[in-house]
Parts: C-alpha cells; structure tokens; sequence
C-alpha cells in the first residue's frame, strides 16, 4: 500500500543584523496507517530527505525539527545529530494527521521571531535567508507566501558533506545556472496548497476570529489563512516568490487525490480528510463567500540587489529603507531615475509568472459525506492492541467537551486502542473533525442530541443501554473490551492490571461509598467502568445483562447486578466477588483506592484532587454521584482534571497545563 506522506515544514528564525543568521527549520509529518511504509522510504521519502538537505544547506545555523509520531522519522534524525530534532508535542488523528490549529499553537510556544511553513518535498535552493532578512526589518507586522515553482524532474542531488549540488558523482553545478534552467520549464499555482507561509511577531494573530481545527496538508488551510489575514487587515500580506527559490517536484504519487475521484480505495487517498477541511472551510470565516486570488496580492522582487514591492492593482511600486523605515502604507514610490531600469526588471521577472486566476469555491462545494469510511467491523483492526484489547466510550452531543478531554488524556498516556461510539449524527461528525476514531450506533435512542442525559432521566436510561448491546457486539467479533464513561479521569493506563484478570472474569468499579464494609453489596456495580474478555463465560452472560435491560424500566447498572450478582447479592463470594452460576463467571469490584467512585472518601472535595488521588495510587476516579451534566461539569474544570479548550477545539498542550499547575 502506498504510504502518502505528509510532511510539513516550519521554519523559526530569530533574525538579527549580526553576521550569523538562525533559522530553524520546524517539519510536521504524520504517522503511516497500518504496518505502512515508514516516512523517509520509497520516491517520497527520497524527495523528503533531499529536500531536508537543500534546507541545511541553506546555513550552517539551521536546524530541522521534525513533529512526528513515527518511529521512523527519530531514526532520519538521528542520522543529522542535533541539527535534526524530533518533536511530537502537537495534535494529531488517530491515523496520525497532525490538526494545522495545533501546529501554529506550537509555534508560539518557541522563542523565535519568525515563523515559516512549507511543505516537505519542496526543495530551497537559495533567497530564503535573505528575504527573512529584508522582511525582519519592515516596521510593520506582516505575513508573506510564497509558491514553490512545479517541476516533474529535478536532475540534482547533494554531495556526501551536505554543501554543493552535482548531476553525478563528479561534476557540480552552479545555483544560478540551475535556478535558470529549472524556471524555464516550470509553472506556479497560486491555489496550491504547498505554498511556503512566514510571519513575524507570535504574539499578534494571523487573523480575526478562531482558528479551525483543519487537517495539515489536508486542502484548503493555507488560502484560508490568508484570505483571513487580508480581510482581517491585522498584517501587511504580500507575495514572496519571486524572491525564493523554492521548488516541488510534481509527480503523481505525491499529489493530493481529488474528492469527487473514485480511482483509490478511501483508506488510501483518506479523502475524508479533504471533505473535512473543506466543510470547515466554508462554515468559518469568509472564504467561502468571498473570491480568493492570491495574484492580486503586493509582491515582494529584487531587482539590481534592491527589494521593491510591487502593487499591481494600483500598479505602483515601493521601495524602503532598512533602517527607520517607515510603514507599507506610507512608503515611497519610486520616481524617474530609477523607473526604467526598475519596470525593465519587473516585466523580465513577471513574464515568467504562469499563474492562472484560481477559486476554492468548488473545493469548499462537498461531493461527499463527512464520514469516515469504516463500520465498526473495519475499525477494530485498526484500533486494537496487540492483545486485541479496546477501549470503548459511548457518547452524545451534549457531552462532546467531556468527550474530548477524555480522548485527550488518553492521547496523554499514549493509550490509542479506544473507539467511540457516536449516539447522534452531531457528536459523530463532531468526532470526525477532532480526528476521533468513531462509529455510528444505527440503533441508538433518537431525540437525544441535545438533551442533559444525567443520571435518573429517562434519556439517560435509554442511553446506557446502548452501552453493553455495544461491549456484547465487540466481544462477540473477539476483542477484549475496557468500557469507560467520558466522565472518568484517567491518571494512568489501567490495561495491564485489568488485562491480567483473565478470562471468566469481568473487573467492575465498585459504587459503593462507605469507607469500610463490603463493596459488592446490592447494586453498587458500576457499569460505568468494566473490563470484559471475549470469551465464552463473558459473552454468555453480557447477552443475559442485555436481554434483562432491554425489558426493564431502569437504566442497565441495575441489569448488571442483578443479572451477575442476583437478586439482593445471592451469588455474592466475600466482600468483593460475585460468581454467576450458569455462566460460571466471575464478578471482580476494583479495590476503589486505585478506582475510586464520585463519593469515595471525598476526593472531589480535596483541595488538590490530582494529588490527593496519585498519593494513593489511583488509576482513575469517576465524576459520578452528582447531579446534573453542568454541575459534573465545572467540578472536574475547576479540579483541574480537565484536557481540552473547547474555544480553540484542541488539547490543552503540555506547556499550558504544566504553567497552570505551576
């Protein structure tokens, strides 16, 4: 299966007046689906890797970055030493697509004055540094691109030390020379969305409003950060290509499918993924109703060593000094001595602009559902651990905040084996767009959307049932299952305990809140939080929990006791056991130290929640024994217990929350 590699770069540069300049060089990569070809391997890897070097050698004051979560991408950089560094602190799906919001996010977080982004296979031969430079020096706040020039063959390669370009072993070739002949037969594309992006001041937004949670390298990000940025009017945005030698190698393999083609399975092309940027292109900003042409936009030339800008829709053209210049708008047009030999240059530079007016409308027009191409049979394997073992949260729309700073906190620990089972349309597309492995329960209770499904209303009764028909239906295709509701709060990774229970054995969170006594008394299982292995003690006995809830009136953790337990505790083994006898199964309740309930010993009232549970070793503790979705709510905000900003529709980063806790 070919592996579409999607790389990015983003360039920080600290940009002063003295002799050495620092670049570094910052590349955002996805992990492979499946047992995929690793990143830097086949044709792209080639391109990727040559692309690398023409960054490097840019400067010997470059350093590459690389955000990935792919194994194969710390053994590339460790080829480099400290001049290729990974990071994997970002957002990413859970097919490993990082989130575009997330990266610029990062961004902020280093100390740098300039910051650039430009896709993984485009190769810089020359003019980044220097148009760094000039634009550092610019009293305004701006943001450049700048349109790497396709090419379909590129007939270099680097040296062995990483310094000079050769057409074989032996022979080298000048930059000039090959600048020149590569720009003859080549053309730009100004709604490519491999454009190079730069931007000075983190601390000053790109543009007015939210940042959506857009898919990098997925379509439509880039034009719509600049359609923002010009409409925004926040920065002075202005064309950079001409003064950048950049280029892509346009080969077929490397291009992104269309979403409207049917040539390759789904999973391959993943042209959701498309569908989805382009869904949240037109409902944020303006993009979507405005035209989009970024060959109106003022460029940035160099003509006899001398930068100009050029505004060709009041067809003038600015030049400033490096020092004490004054703003864009208040810059001097350029008077006879030099208008010659300056339009001379300009109509030699544009005449080898091929680009043609371009519009994102039909981009933005979705041919398909946003729906991710998997049913829950086809999303098991790829979810599953090697145990075969799930993690399963079943969720509606009302709960969506509480969903994702679940998901969060277990992206947190590495844990990446969960599903989520979407109980309305909402919450289900909702879950596609935050890059949440989901499925669509067909049979789920309707008019539950919006609803407080809380503990006691007959829409939260309805809901849990939904629950163990679920665990039943992913046992019976043979995988272990970890049912956890969204309102748990994982401190550590519970599966290796859980999973060293066996089989015959189901582990349940206890309910009971006295501090001494038995903790399997009648009805205290919480069916909130149970482990169940796919074998035939198991799944016998989660068809009779079903078969009893679905006649009765409550909600199914009656079900579960009195169906596992019997009636008032009759199979009741000790203080912590319960053994089925037609199933031969046994009920295990989890010592609630380490799996502590909503009422256990206060620990909600703890003045530091975290610390008090982590002192005894708690896996996890449950929101529960509460009343009401918004009291549950800003209980575990304001504990601290909490992943996820819903204003920006990302996890909260690990330097914001180790700041917080500070």
């Amino acid at each position: 299966m070919l592996l579409r590699c999607c790389l990015r770069l983003m360039i920080r540069a600290r940009i002063s007046n003295e002799a050495k300049k620092l670049c570094v060089i910052r590349v955002i990569s996805k992990s492979p689906y499946l047992q995929a070809p690793t990143a830097f391997t086949g044709s792209i890897g080639a391109r990727q890797i040559l692309a690398v070097r023409s960054w490097l050698a840019l400067s010997p004051h470059i350093t590459v970055v690389l955000f990935s979560q792919d194994p194969s991408v710390f053994s590339f950089a460790g080829s480099f030493d400290s001049r290729v560094l990974v990071d994997t602190d970002i957002d990413f799906t859970f097919l490993g697509t990082p989130f575009f919001h997330s990266v610029v996010a990062k961004s902020r977080s280093y100390n740098s004055d300039i910051t650039v982004l430009v896709d993984p296979q485009t190769i810089i031969l020359s003019g980044l540094i220097c148009t760094l430079n000039y634009a550092y020096e610019l009293d305004q706040d701006w943001l450049l691109l700048a349109s790497p020039r396709n090419v379909s063959y590129f007939p270099l390669h680097m040296d062995e030390s990483g310094k000079h370009w050769q057409i074989d072993n032996t022979e080298w070739m000048d930059i000039q020379e090959l600048q020149e002949t590569l720009k003859q037969s080549c053309h730009w594309n100004r709604c490519d969305e491999r454009m190079l992006m730069a931007w000075n001041r983190k601390d000053l937004p790109l543009h007015n409003g939210v940042l959506p949670p857009f898919l990098y390298g997925k379509g439509i990000h880039n034009n719509w950060v600049i359609h923002e940025a010009m409409s925004s009017r926040f920065r002075f945005v202005f064309d950079a290509s001409w003064t950048i030698a950049s280029f892509h190698m346009n080969n077929q393999d490397s291009s992104n499918p269309e979403i409207g083609s049917s040539t390759a399975s789904d999973v391959e092309n993943r042209r959701w993924e498309y569908v989805g940027n382009s869904y949240l292109g037109a409902l944020y900003g303006s993009l979507f109703y405005r035209d989009n042409n970024c060959s109106s936009l003022v460029k940035l030339l160099k003509c006899d060593d001398l930068h100009i800008f050029l505004d060709t829709k009041e067809n003038k053209v600015y030049t400033f000094a490096q020092q004490g210049a004054p703003s864009f708008r208040k810059g001097k047009i350029l008077h006879s001595w030099g208008k010659r030999n300056i339009w001379s240059c300009i109509r030699d530079m544009t005449s080898l602009d091929r680009t043609l007016d371009c519009s994102l409308h039909n981009q933005m027009k979705l041919s398909a559902p946003l729906e991710l191409p998997f049913s829950l049979e086809s999303l098991l394997p790829v979810i599953a651990d090697k145990n075969k073992t799930i993690v399963l949260a079943v969720a509606g729309y009302s709960y969506k905040d509480m969903l994702m700073s679940w998901v969060c906190r277990l992206r947190h620990l590495l844990v990446t084996n969960f599903i989520v089972c979407a109980l309305d349309q909402e919450t289900y597309q909702f879950s596609v767009l935050q890059g949440v492995p989901v499925f669509k329960d067909p049979l789920a209770p309707n008019d539950i959307s919006f609803n407080d499904c809380h503990f006691g209303t007959k829409c939260f009764q309805r809901v849990t049932k939904v629950k163990s028909r679920i665990v039943l239906k992913i046992l019976k295709l043979g995988y272990n299952v970890l049912l956890s509701d969204v309102d748990i709060y994982w401190f550590k990774n519970p599966l290796p305990l859980l999973c060293s229970f066996g089989s015959a054995v189901l582990a349940a969170q206890s309910d009971e809140y006295n501090k001494q006594g038995a903790i399997n008394l009648p009805r205290r299982l919480n069916s909130g939080f149970y482990y169940a292995h796919s074998d035939g003690s198991t799944i016998a006995a989660m068809d009779k929990v079903v078969r009893h809830a679905a006649t009765s009136g409550l909600s199914e953790q009656p079900s579960f006791y009195d169906t596992l337990c019997g009636e008032n505790g009759s199979y009741r083994i000790g203080d912590n056991r319960c053994v089925e006898p037609k199933t031969n199964l046994t009920v295990y309740f989890l010592d609630r130290n380490l799996f502590p309930n909503g009422a256990y010993l206060d620990l909600w009232q703890e003045k530091n929640v975290r610390a008090a549970c982590l002192k005894k070793g708690c896996f996890i503790i449950h929101n529960n024994w509460i009343s009401g979705r918004l009291k549950k709510l800003e209980r575990q905000v304001l504990s601290g217990l909490w992943e996820y900003d819903p204003s920006t529709r990302m996890c909260l980063p690990s330097w914001h929350k180790n700041k917080s806790r500070s």
